[in-house]
C-alpha cells in the first residue's frame, strides 16, 4: 500500500480542490480499517481529522450534524449529556462518522435500530470532479433529491469523499437487562435465537457467540422497566434460560469479536435461517463466531491458525456456506494475498457497481483498487 503525500483539509472547499486537483486519493478517518479491502496505491492519503465539528445537535428534534471526522466516542459523549445516542456501536471507540458510515460497520444496536445507512438522514460529498453535493437533510421527513446517504453508506470511500452526516438520535435507555442461554449444542442455540426473533417483545439487541465448542444467545431488553420484556425473552429462549441485570460485561465482548489483531476476520451476510449452518461451519474450521441473531450477520475469527491454514479456511467457508457473502476484513497481510477479500461477485451486481463508479468517480480517483 503506497501513498506519497498526506493532506488534513480544514473546509469542504480545501478538501473538494484537493480531491480535484489529484490523480488518486486515500481516504483516511480514524485509521481503524485501513487494512479492508484490497491494498490501495495513491498520490495523496486525504485524513479527516481536521473536519471534526459537532456542527449542530437539535436536541427537540433528535437530529444532529456531524462532520466525517468525528470520533464516534465524542459526539457520543455529547449526546449523552442530554440523555440521547446515536445508536451506533461498532468495536472501535476512535472510529470516526465517515468511516463507520463509508463502511457500514455496526454493532450490536443494529437488531432495533438499523445499520448506520438508516441513522443518516443525510450527507454531504465532495466528488472526484471537485463538487460538493448535498443529499436529504437534517429533518427526517425530508426525502426530496438523490439518496445520496444510502448509496455512498458502505461505499468504502470509492464514490467521494464524506464531508459531513446528518444524522437521527434516539434517547438513552435507563437500565437494560439481558436474558441468557448458555449451550454446547449449536441447534438448540440456532432454534432459540430464532424463537427469541419471532417473539412479539421488543428487544434492544438478539445476538448469538460460539468459540471453543461453547456458544449462547444473548437477548436484551432497554428502557424504564426492562426487567418483564428480559423475563419474557427468557421465557421464549427456553429451558436454562436466566435473567442477568447487571449485563454490561455480558454485551462487551460481542463488538469486540468482531475485531482481530493478528487473526483473520470474516463478516458472513446470511440469511436468519442459515443460522444453524453458520454455526456449524464455525465449530467445523474452529472459528469463534459473534453475530446478530435475527439478521443473519455473523463474523468469523480464525485466530489459532496459521496463514496458511486462515486462508484455506476462508476459502472452504465461502463454498460451504455459498450464496452467503464471505467478506474478509481483519488479516494478515498473507491471508489477503492468498485470497479475494471480498469472495465472489454476481455478474449482474459487479456490472451495477461498475455503472456507478463511472457515475461518480469516472477518473478513478477515490480510494483505486480498494473495492472489486
Amino acid at each position: 500500500m503506497a501513498v506519497r503525500a498526506g493532506a488534513t483539509p480544514s473546509s469542504r472547499e480545501e478538501a473538494a480542490a484537493l480531491l480535484r486537483d489529484a490523480h488518486s486519493v486515500r481516504i483516511v478517518g480514524g485509521g481503524t480499517k485501513l487494512g479492508w479491502g484490497r491494498p490501495c496505491e495513491a498520490e495523496l492519503e486525504l485524513s479527516t481529522a481536521r473536519l471534526a465539528a459537532l456542527r449542530e445537535h437539535n436536541e427537540g428534534d433528535l437530529t444532529a450534524i456531524l462532520e466525517a471526522g468525528l470520533p464516534l466516542a465524542r459526539a457520543q459523549e455529547a449526546f449523552a449529556a442530554s440523555g440521547q445516542m446515536l445508536a451506533l456501536d461498532p468495536p472501535e471507540g476512535s472510529a470516526t462518522i465517515g468511516g463507520v458510515l463509508a463502511t457500514g460497520d455496526t454493532g450490536p444496536l443494529r437488531h432495533r435500530y438499523g445499520a448506520a445507512r438508516d441513522l443518516a438522514v443525510g450527507v454531504t460529498v465532495a466528488l472526484s470532479d471537485g463538487t460538493v453535493a448535498k443529499a436529504g437533510g437534517k429533518v427526517i421527513k425530508n426525502v426530496a433529491g438523490y439518496d445520496l446517504t444510502k448509496l455512498f453508506a458502505a461505499s468504502f470511500g470509492t464514490l467521494g469523499l464524506i464531508l459531513e452526516v446528518a444524522v437521527r438520535l434516539h434517547p438513552r435507555p435507563e437500565r437494560t437487562a439481558t436474558a441468557l442461554l448458555e449451550s454446547d449444542d449449536r441447534d438448540a442455540l440456532a432454534a432459540a435465537a430464532s424463537a427469541a426473533a419471532h417473539a412479539r417483545i421488543e428487544l434492544q439487541s438478539l445476538d448469538v457467540r460460539w468459540s471453543g465448542g461453547q456458544g449462547a444467545v444473548l437477548a436484551r431488553a432497554a428502557g424504564a422497566a426492562p426487567r418483564a420484556p428480559a423475563e419474557a425473552a427468557a421465557a421464549a429462549l427456553g429451558r436454562g434460560a436466566e435473567l442477568v441485570e447487571d449485563d454490561e460485561a455480558l454485551w462487551a465482548a460481542q463488538p469486540t469479536g468482531q475485531r482481530s489483531s493478528d487473526g483473520a476476520v470474516v463478516r458472513v451476510s446470511a440469511v436468519q435461517t442459515a443460522l444453524p449452518a453458520v454455526l456449524g461451519a464455525a465449530a467445523r474450521l474452529d472459528a469463534a463466531l459473534v453475530g446478530r441473531a435475527a439478521l443473519g450477520v455473523s463474523w468469523m475469527r480464525f485466530e489459532d491458525h496459521s496463514e496458511e491454514d486462515a486462508a484455506a479456511a476462508i476459502e472452504e467457508l465461502r463454498r460451504e456456506l455459498a450464496p452467503a457473502a464471505c467478506v474478509v476484513l481483519d488479516a494478515p497481510v498473507a491471508v489477503r494475498e492468498a485470497l479475494d477479500p471480498w469472495g465472489p461477485i454476481d455478474p449482474p451486481a459487479r456490472e451495477v457497481m461498475r455503472r456507478v463508479k463511472e457515475r461518480f468517480d469516472p477518473s478513478g480517483t477515490c480510494n483505486p483498487g480498494l473495492f472489486p
